[in-house]
């Protein structure tokens, strides 16, 4: 990280806590790492990214969205896989006993990028050969043992003998455990989304650069759910968008970012799966809408060895910050693996019923074995052979040929005749078929992408002999679109007049503020600072119509601090047409009721 990487970062960090975006949480009780209190101005930035995300990948996809709860008990955990491989990799320091993630010590002192993806045994070799010390006591730490860290957070569910519960790692099992509801209100047609937007939480080991690394965050993650053998997604959408994309093959070797275009990628086999690929083609625009610098913006693909549990093909958006590239969103093909799994240790039904244009014949192998035989002579493991003899008709009919069939149960072989199996292969004739969904998942990581677009929004320049910073947030975006300020605050005609245009502008369905304190210079910067596109005046020249719909007040731009002179009556109509991109301000500038200052 250079120098100039280093302070654009520390900027945006004493911006944020000074102007309310975000800062760490419990402060007055020394402050608890992990946890992140959004100020006012964070917050309502934090709610409008959120809308923005709606707006693109729920609204005009027409998917729905739910709202699960934070806390699930144990057995969903077991089923998604999450209690056995939900790990990092921790080192304990011999002498301090403070906790670090092992991986991360790897890669803050070497040129290695992606540590997790190493093995463990690897990773403890690479501490001891570059001589690693505690960064917090400076003790050597060659020899110590890496070990794996669950990260959730466990809980109870009641009182005394209680359930065991955890809060949820991930958003996404509180969709796939009530798919077979779910399926329902999507009247059992593939295929069909399911948005979820809300906290998570992971008990990470050494939570580090803001709101990077937490361990309460927030998700907005999307649940694709579609038919493997016949859902294609509408490609030619995103067909033309050209995607930054650092591969696989290119990590591995020496190659860096390719730009193709959706189709390239596919046609190149650079991304596997098609709908991944139109994810990243939507998503892309979608950056752009919220701020995110593309030259400052990538998708990797994940190597194989960090690859999740459940993902078949995986590719992270990412955001270079202070030198840094950090994961802002994962896109993921889970296939049926979550659903497979829940419907396995659940009694839920997750498939679907996908009816066939026109009824098939098909030829069904069947046993029916003869339990007069069987119960006698196997007892009580007779009702298992018989499950095990229809099992292998089914998966190996040609094992009825023989004059005795083979199965096994709980590890021990039983020979059965084929005579006693009855083995027969019957012509059925079916409707349709029960099939299991794939998954498409864009996740997204709400934190980081507020961090994003504030540390890629800041700027510092210089106005009227004096230094300025400000945030170039999209309007859609800012915490506050207008600011309505008398010239002077000592005026009551003045404040009496700004305080009528506030209300107005409020009753039109503005995010307004009111500043009166300090010189108007000074106010400009404050709005500025926090991202405020426009700030309306009302001065003296205002006062000299008395006629409201003949007076007028002066608009300033926060970008180019340029200046006009408008008509009050009409500030409802050209603010809403300046916050739907309908309208720029240098177009403003042409009209002829509107003049510069």
């Amino acid at each position: 990280m250079s120098e100039g990487e280093n302070t654009e970062l520390e900027a945006v960090a004493e911006l944020a806590k000074r102007r309310g975006f975000f800062f760490q949480s419990s402060g007055a009780y020394g402050g608890v790492s992990g946890f992140y209190t959004y100020g006012p101005e964070g917050a309502a930035l934090k709610r409008n990214l959120e809308d923005a995300w709606r707006d693109r990948f729920v609204t005009r996809e027409g998917h729905m969205e739910v709202s699960a709860p934070d806390v699930m008990p144990e057995p969903v955990f077991e089923a998604s896989g999450h209690l056995d491989g939900f790990d990092d990799m921790i080192l304990e320091c011999p002498e301090c006993g403070e906790s670090h993630r092992a991986d991360h010590l790897v890669e803050d002192n070497s040129d290695v990028e992606d540590a997790e993806a190493i093995p463990i045994e690897e990773v403890q070799e690479m501490i001891a050969d570059l001589g690693l010390t505690c960064p917090t006591c400076g003790a050597d730490l060659a020899g110590e043992p890496v070990e794996e860290f669950n990260l959730m957070f466990e809980t109870n569910i009641g009182p005394g003998s209680s359930q065991p519960g955890y809060l949820r790692p991930e958003t996404a099992q509180g969709i796939f455990v009530e798919f077979p509801r779910l399926k329902e209100y999507a009247r059992g047609q593939l295929p069909f989304g399911v948005a979820q937007v809300g906290n998570a939480y992971r008990n990470e080991i050494s939570p580090r650069r803001a709101l990077v690394r937490v361990r309460e965050f927030t998700q907005a993650e999307l649940e694709h759910f579609i038919d493997p053998e016949e859902d294609e997604p509408p490609i030619e959408r995103v067909a033309d968008v050209e995607l930054p994309l650092y591969s696989a093959e290119n990590q591995n070797g020496e190659g860096g970012i390719e730009y193709l275009t959706v189709r390239e990628a596919l046609d190149e086999d650079v991304v596997g799966s098609e709908w991944v690929a139109f994810y990243l083609g939507l998503a892309k625009g979608w950056y752009e809408r919220v701020g995110v610098d593309m030259d400052r913006f990538r998708y990797r693909q994940h190597l194989s060895g960090e690859r999740a549990h459940y993902a078949v093909d995986c590719w992270d958006a990412e955001a270079e910050l202070g030198g840094d590239w950090v994961e802002i969103t994962g896109f993921a093909y889970r296939s049926d693996y979550d659903l497979s799994k829940h419907a396995a240790h659940s009694d839920g039904d997750f498939t679907l019923f996908k009816q066939y244009d026109e009824p098939k014949t098909v030829e069904r192998p069947t046993v029916d074995p003869d339990m007069s035989v069987l119960g006698p002579e196997y007892g009580d493991v007779a009702g298992d052979i018989r499950e095990e003899l229809q099992l292998l008709a089914e998966r190996d009919p040609e094992a009825f040929e023989a004059d005795t069939v083979q199965v096994t149960v709980d590890g021990e072989e039983y020979g059965v005749d084929t005579d006693v199996a009855n083995f027969a292969v019957e012509e059925e004739t079916e409707a349709g078929e029960h099939i299991t969904p794939h998954v498409v998942e864009p996740s997204f990581g709400v934190g980081r992408l507020v961090y994003t677009v504030l540390t890629h929004a800041y700027g510092e320049d210089e106005v009227d002999g004096e230094r300025r910073s400000y945030l170039q947030v999209p309007t859609e975006l800012a915490p506050t679109f207008v600011c309505v300020a008398p010239l002077v605050s000592n005026d009551d005609p003045l404040v009496e007049r700004a305080e009528s245009v506030r209300e107005r502008l409020r009753e039109a369905g503005f995010e307004v503020d009111y500043d009166d304190s300090g010189s108007i210079g000074r106010r400009y910067r404050r709005q500025d600072e926090v991202g405020t596109p426009f700030c309306v005046t009302v001065d003296h020249e205002t006062l000299e119509r008395d006629d409201y719909d003949a007076e007028t007040v002066t608009l300033r731009d926060r970008d180019s601090t340029e200046q006009a002179r408008v008509p009050a009556a009409d500030l409802p109509e050209l603010l809403a047409d300046l916050q739907a991109g309908d309208a720029t301000f240098d177009a403003l500038l042409d009209r002829g009721d509107v003049h510069r200052v």
